[in-house]
């Protein structure tokens, strides 16, 4: 083992897991690394169905997750926790990805043992420390600590730029988001029976265009919630449509929408997708309602226009580029941008067919080259 790079890469949610496993890949696979995987499993059940369909095993499982925890007291344990990986493993880098409360521990335990830090999606910014919330201070906290900064689009180094980042620190590598989808695209064509939990609703909306939802932000619990599902009840009362959702486990998203929702026979509420059957969603859906921050990377990639249920968004690329439209929370809008999408082909068009600006598939290898050279 001598002389190799020892990486320690930490994080706890299912996008992390998505983001990152082509690069957990890539590290395995290079002579140059030795590579150490620390999971928070700050989401439980959704991570371990990445994990899986990966192939990853983590060599640390901290298993912080109990009912009803606040976010400093997550913070406090996984700080704590990733620590003592830290000081058993002693590596050269840490790898974190994105802005949850695992980057920002893992980020922060690093730092206070002088262990340099790869932020990978660096630099998103929505200028809004309270949208999306707290994951805008998580993200510019971790970008104070980096030594390596893996920013997906140019505007994301911009942004680093705009904070006075080294710019010697900053490298536009795409986002492993792509990497991930397009492994995990390929995979459904070798074997599509790893994407046929999806096969029923299929054939029972054969002759509807297909709605995929999703919502689960924080700062869209309570009023904004019930007016996107207001919105999304509105845009079932059309006979040309069928809406599939995906319900986020948190009670506060599953009981509204279930009140709101559950009656209609052209709304299927289902439970939360692994990646292979959320890759067949984006695929089959003609539009995307979506709070998320990385459907908007993953969507456009596929070819599917994305209304954005948020006020802000971190990522205005897509909005840039026309594969994203920023339409709030208010029902009024939301139904009007998507019937918009859903009778005028030609809008359709131009955002089905817009550039996607998040990267080709080989973000992964670039930010292995960057941790065996930085």
């Amino acid at each position: 083992m001598g002389g190799k790079i020892r990486v320690v890469t930490v994080f706890g949610t299912r996008p992390e897991a998505i983001k990152l496993f082509p690069l957990i890949h890539a590290l395995e696979a290079d002579d140059r690394f030795e590579s150490r995987v620390c999971v928070t499993a700050q989401h439980r059940d959704m991570l371990d169905q990445v994990l899986a369909i990966a192939g990853i095993e983590p060599d640390h499982d901290l298993d912080l997750m109990t009912a009803n925890q606040s976010l400093d007291e997550l913070t406090a344990r996984a700080l704590t926790g990733i620590g003592r990986v830290l000081d058993k493993e002693r590596p050269d880098w840490v790898v974190v990805q994105g802005d949850t409360t695992s980057v920002l521990a893992g980020a922060l335990a690093a730092h206070y043992r002088k262990i340099r830090v790869c932020h990978v999606e660096a630099g998103l910014r929505s200028g809004d420390l309270n949208h999306p919330w707290p994951e805008e201070a998580n993200r510019k906290m971790v970008g104070a600590i980096a030594r390596l900064h893996c920013a997906p689009t140019q505007a994301s180094a911009d942004a680093l730029l705009g904070e006075n980042v080294s710019p010697a620190s900053i490298h536009v590598t795409g986002n492993t988001v792509i990497d991930a989808l397009d492994w995990v695209t390929e995979r459904i064509g070798q074997d599509p029976s790893i994407a046929a939990g999806l096969s029923g609703l299929e054939a029972r909306f054969a002759d509807r265009r297909i709605i995929g939802v999703t919502s689960h932000r924080r700062e869209n619990l309570g009023d904004s919630m019930l007016s996107i599902a207001k919105s999304v009840r509105e845009l079932a009362n059309r006979d040309d449509v069928a809406v599939i959702f995906p319900v986020h486990p948190n009670p506060s998203v599953r009981s509204v929408m279930e009140r709101e929702l559950s009656d209609l026979d052209n709304v299927a509420l289902i439970e939360p997708l692994d990646y292979p059957h959320f890759a067949r969603l984006l695929a089959i859906s003609h539009v995307i309602l979506t709070d998320s921050g990385g459907v908007q990377e993953e969507a456009p990639a596929l070819g599917k226009p994305v209304l954005v249920m948020r006020k802000t968004t971190e990522r205005p690329e897509g909005v840039a580029a026309g594969t994203a439209r920023l339409v709030g929370t208010e029902t009024d809008t939301i139904v009007r941008e998507a019937e918009r999408l859903l009778d005028d082909e030609a809008a359709y068009a131009t955002m089905a067919r817009a550039h996607n600006p998040y990267g080709d598939g080989r973000s992964a290898a670039r930010i292995c080259d960057l941790l065996a050279t930085s």
